[in-house]
This record gives C-alpha cells, sequence and structure tokens, in this order.
C-alpha cells in the first residue's frame, strides 16, 4: 500500500480518536481542558499530513493520486472539521449523556443550511486546488501533475451534483417526518 494512502487512513483513524476521546475527557472524566486539547489535536494531525506529503515529494516521491487524496482530505477537514466536531459532541451527549439531540433543519431552514454547506465545499475546492497547485511545484514530470490535478476532475463532478441536490431542497424542501 503507498505510504501516502497509509498516511491518510492514520490521519482519518487519529481524526476521530482525538474527537472521541476529547468527548469522553469533557464529559465523562469532567476534564475540559484536555477534552479541548484532544479536540484540537485534529489540527495537528492535518499539519503532519500536510508536511508528510510535502516532504515526500521534495525528497523525489512520484506524485500520485494519493497526494491529491491527502489535500482533499485536509481541504475538507479544514472546511468542515469544527462541524464534524460540533457534531459529534451533540451526537455524543445525545447517546452517552441522554441528553437532547441535536437540532435538525426543515424546510426553507435545511435549505439554507445546506446551502452553507455547499459554499464551504466550493472554498475546500479552492483550497485543495491551491495545495495540489503547490504541489505540483515540487514534481517536473507533467504525468504527475495531470495525475495531481486528476482528482479536481472528479471533485468538480461531486460539486456540479452537490449544486443539484442544494437547489433541489430550495425546490423541493425536506419535510419533517411524522410519526403515527
Amino acid at each position: 500500500m503507498n505510504i501516502i494512502v497509509m498516511l491518510i487512513i492514520a490521519a482519518e483513524i487519529l481524526f476521530w480518536v482525538f474527537i472521541l476521546s476529547g468527548l469522553v475527557c469533557r464529559y465523562i472524566f469532567q476534564k475540559k481542558l484536555l477534552g479541548n486539547i484532544l479536540l484540537s489535536s485534529t489540527i495537528a494531525v492535518d499539519l503532519f499530513l500536510l508536511i508528510a506529503t510535502s516532504i515526500h515529494l521534495a525528497l523525489g516521491g512520484k506524485a500520485e493520486f494519493a497526494h491529491g487524496l491527502a489535500a482533499v482530505y485536509i481541504a475538507i477537514s479544514i472546511m468542515f472539521g469544527k462541524q464534524l466536531v460540533q457534531w459529534a459532541d451533540g451526537k455524543f451527549k445525545a447517546l452517552v449523556l441522554n441528553e437532547d439531540s441535536p437540532i435538525k433543519y426543515y424546510g426553507l431552514d435545511h435549505a439554507k443550511q445546506y446551502a452553507i454547506s455547499f459554499a464551504k465545499n466550493i472554498i475546500a475546492f479552492c483550497i485543495a486546488y491551491g495545495l495540489i497547485t503547490l504541489m505540483t511545484l515540487f514534481t517536473d514530470n507533467a504525468s504527475s501533475k495531470n495525475t495531481l490535478l486528476s482528482i479536481m476532475n472528479v471533485w468538480q463532478v461531486v460539486l456540479f451534483i452537490d449544486l443539484i441536490i442544494t437547489i433541489s431542497y430550495f425546490i423541493w424542501p425536506k419535510k419533517k417526518k411524522v410519526v403515527q
């Protein structure tokens, strides 16, 4: 398995380990400061992945699809990391502490929330594109540059689908399910 792919998998696992351990420290052990430090450590995981990917390329590693995937992972983490932590926090409180579930949005409010998420997705795309562009500076191989940029073509399709979904929520708002 490619070293960068292994680092991405390790980063994803560490991301959730830091979140879960941070929430356990915060709510079970009542160590709010330690919990916040662990939750904030997710940023260090992204920084490590960015540095490791850059070093690998700088030392002559061939730019592969996995390098582009690392840039995408970092960009998504930057734009959605706080939101994921808040989601996990709400779910943890609901499941472990038996508190109220996080607020669910319906109708126009849901459409607006989804539109905000779509805007964040566009910003994440731009961040990833910038990171990939920086990575191309470390390689002088044209095929490596094309490989790095190919992941952005896939993401463009994802963005187009996400745009259609976003628009659909304004046309056909999400309705609250009625339990009988």
